[in-house]
């Protein structure tokens, strides 16, 4: 994480956790409007825009 020395008015975004948050807030989001009590892996998947590509699939059918 960057942090700007104290003192410093130069504003310092760690734009690696902005995105982490904003990827969690995403999953609140779809938390909060499921029926269940939890997210099944595909929701979370389809939530945070990402799929199992070949290798991971074969890998965790094994």
């Amino acid at each position: 994480m960057n942090v700007a020395p104290l003192g410093s008015s130069t504003p310092v975004q760690d734009h690696v956790a902005l995105a982490e948050i904003e990827l969690c807030g995403e999953l609140m989001i779809a938390a909060s409007a499921a029926d269940g009590d939890r997210l099944s892996p595909d929701r979370i998947d389809e939530v945070l825009k990402v799929g199992a590509t070949a290798g991971t699939v074969e890998a965790a059918e094994k």
